[in-house]
């Protein structure tokens, strides 16, 4: 474990800027940012517009750890170059901000109302590879549809199991057990999750750390008991379908939360925009998610 890049995650001040759209989700990313399917022609096209899109993200003046603590990358993002660095090595060395890897092959079908990671079955190459690369931890997602105690014992227990395997690699996991915020009964839902987030933390070896990606909750503060836990390095927060806006001001009124946003970052950047015209947009953004997750009311 790189122990510069703890520090940075523990100490500074800031949010994980979140560039990990995997293949699933990257036409629709695309899409949004103003490339449409007619644009590219396979798969690989596709991707080599996402890499620009991100690498256009990561190279802008404002995108530097001032404002931004760490990065999560998707596994191609990884392999490839920026400015002739391998993504990671360009994050850290040229920016000083700390790169994370999306890890999960997406979700699978829903059971007892949630919706766990498909298996993982080159888990254990795919971290070599990061720390070849340099990553520093990882990230997995899996997703609760409702306050069903089953389902989100067995969503937890899923994704700790995987956080070992990282741990055990030397990396140091995002857990994100994503709660539905559209669902009714979003906050007995959290209520379950948190408390089996607790009993799983009390599971971990001494040295064990891990680093947690949740909703924003339903009541204020609803994490702070978790936050001061010696295994957890940070809480973030994920948009989870809120607009910027909503998500910074609920994320204000969470102050052991920081944003890690993927969708809410980049909902206004386009690809037919200037230089100059990406920058200042991309400018306005960080600012508003940083100042939302060093918000202190």
């Amino acid at each position: 474990m790189n122990k510069s890049m703890l520090e940075a995650m523990r100490l500074n001040k800031g949010f994980i800027a979140a560039l990990d759209q995997s293949g699933g989700s990257t036409p629709k990313a695309l899409y949004i940012y103003g490339v449409e399917e007619g644009m590219y022609k396979d798969e690989e096209e596709m991707f080599n517009m996402i890499h620009g899109m991100r690498t256009r993200v990561i190279t802008s003046p404002s995108f530097s750890n001032e404002r931004i603590i760490g990065t999560i990358l998707f596994k191609k993002t990884m392999e490839s170059k920026i400015e002739g660095h391998y993504s990671a090595d360009f994050l850290w060395k040229v920016k000083g901000i700390v790169p994370f890897l999306k890890i999960d092959l997406g979700l699978a079908e829903e059971v007892n109302d949630v919706r766990l990671m498909r298996p993982m079955p080159d888990l254990a190459e795919l971290l070599k590879r990061a720390n070849r690369r340099h990553i520093f931890g990882t990230k997995a997602r899996s997703v609760i549809n409702k306050a069903n105690k089953t389902g989100i014992r067995e969503l937890v227990s899923q994704q700790f199991e995987i956080a070992h395997q990282v741990i055990d690699a030397g990396l140091v996991p995002i857990i994100e057990p994503e709660v539905n915020i559209y669902i009714p009964d979003k906050k007995e839902a959290e209520a379950i999750l948190k408390e089996e987030i607790i009993t799983n933390l009390n599971k971990l070896r001494p040295n064990d750390l891990i680093i947690l990606k949740l909703s924003l909750p339903s009541i204020d503060n609803f994490y702070n008991e978790i936050a001061s836990d010696p295994h957890v390095v940070r809480i973030a927060a994920l948009s989870g379908g809120y607009t910027r806006k909503e998500a910074d001001e609920l994320l204000k009124h969470n102050k052991c939360m920081i944003a890690s946003f993927s969708r809410a970052l980049l909902e206004k950047l386009k690809y037919q925009q200037t230089p100059d015209e990406f920058n200042a947009t991309l400018k306005e953004a960080i600012e508003e998610i940083y100042n939302a997750s060093v918000y202190k009311y």
